[in-house]
């Protein structure tokens, strides 16, 4: 499906402008640091039980991540006791991912404004680096906003692991140090560090970019069944923007999601309890959207018009018509000619009555002709290239012409001022 490009909108700010220089370097140099401790591997050998290791940690915090700071701790998609939301958090903070009220505060933030210019971590908005990792670093996405996760905030022992982030990785790689020595602490650890880095990176980046997009969701959201192999069910991407609640991000049999599955087998155990479903109109995509997509999809339809050719267009138009005042001396000036013609022929012929040609219409008037705005067929039509089937197409259309009208209308008005 081939999307018209979007127009740049007044005031926004072009991709990847100033964010780059706001990366601190002393946030930067210790993740650069773990991944030149894989290249340690040289030295310490690689062994197959290190390798193990390194696949068991990957899936285990991979895991802290999905089904933790993911799915339970920023979406709150299903139950479980302080205890095991305490071991969560834990594990999830064992990748090195910052801490657990940063990293769902991130996450309900970048809901709110998916894809927009307000986005911590759109490739759309800032490119490929930024969104893939450069945001992290960055010192306005330093601080954790305890004001998005008042749920979370409340719990000491949560606010703890979230001061002290990089504790839980740090008991982890002293224990593999323990147990298996420096290579499974290169291999084991590290290795499986950088590919958890990656792994949920990609997520935020390539998710948005590469993959089919089921469901209409107001930003770039994809499903990418790969990217659902590696990251144990996230790749299901454009799934989870549709209904964020859900515990699953497979909406299909068929698309596989590991998280849930585990998620599942918990909660025959009673560790997990009131995991929640996409309801089938959702999956089917027939239900209404909610008033927020419809804004976004409208106004990303808007934004293919250029609406300022559209305003100067009507504005020349406009100072090219004549004022009424004009308009009513021209029809005086015809009716006087066409009644003197008309008075020269009947006396001419002799003929005693008079009969009066008809008013001149308005085309004789020399009015110049309008130029129009974007019909709702128009409009229709562009937003079925764009996006994919809804039951609220009318909806978006009907409010993408009302914007149009809007914004041409905002810049008549200052162009007249």
């Amino acid at each position: 499906m081939t999307t018209p490009a979007r127009e740049t909108l007044p005031g926004a700010e072009s991709p990847a402008d100033h964010y780059l220089d706001d990366i601190q370097a002393t946030g930067a140099v210790p993740f650069i640091l773990v991944h030149l401790a894989c290249l340690g591997a040289i030295w310490t050998g690689v062994y197959w039980q290190d390798v193990a290791l390194a696949v068991g940690l990957y899936g285990l915090r991979m895991f802290g991540i999905t089904g933790g700071y993911h799915r339970y701790f920023s979406h709150r998609a299903y139950k479980t006791s302080r205890w095991f939301q305490f071991i969560l958090a834990f594990i999830a903070q064992t990748s090195a991912q910052r801490g657990i009220l940063w990293w769902a505060a991130k996450h309900r933030h970048h809901h709110r404004y998916s894809d927009t210019p307000a986005d911590v971590h759109s490739p759309v908005q800032r490119g490929f680096w930024y969104a893939h990792m450069g945001w992290i670093f960055t010192a306005r996405h330093d601080k954790t906003d305890l004001a998005a996760v008042p749920d979370l905030a409340k719990f000491p022992e949560l606010r703890f692991l979230d001061r002290f982030h990089y504790l839980p990785a740090f008991i982890l790689a002293v224990a593999v140090w323990f147990a298996a020595g420096w290579s499974g602490l290169v291999v084991g650890f590290f290795w499986s560090t950088i590919a958890t880095y990656h792994g949920t990176f990609c997520i935020n980046s390539l998710a948005h970019v590469y993959g089919r997009r089921r469901y209409l969701t107001g930003d770039d959201s994809r499903n990418n069944w790969w990217f659902a192999l590696l990251t144990m069910g996230e790749g299901w991407h454009n799934n989870h923007h549709a209904y964020q609640s859900a515990a699953c991000q497979g909406f299909r049999w068929w698309e596989v999601d590991t998280t849930y599955y585990i998620l599942k087998a918990l909660s025959w155990v009673g560790i997990t309890w009131d995991l929640h479903r996409p309801p089938a109109a959702v999956v089917r995509g027939e239900q209404r959207l909610g008033k927020a997509i419809i804004e976004k999809a409208a106004s990303q339809l808007v934004a293919t018009f250029h609406v300022e050719q559209i305003a100067a267009r009507l504005q020349a138009t406009l100072a090219d018509t004549p004022s009424l005042a004009d308009v009513k001396a021209e029809l005086q000036h015809k009716l006087q000619n066409a009644r003197a013609q008309a008075e020269a022929m009947l006396a001419s012929l002799h003929m005693p009555e008079l009969h009066m040609p008809a008013m001149p219409s308005l085309p004789e008037l020399h009015m110049p002709s309008m130029p129009t705005l974007p019909t709702r067929e128009e409009l229709k039509e562009r937003a079925a290239a764009m996006f994919v089937r809804t039951s609220s197409m009318d909806d978006i259309v009907d409010r993408a012409r009302q914007m149009l009208i809007e914004a041409v209308c905002a810049r008549l008005a200052v162009a007249a001022a």
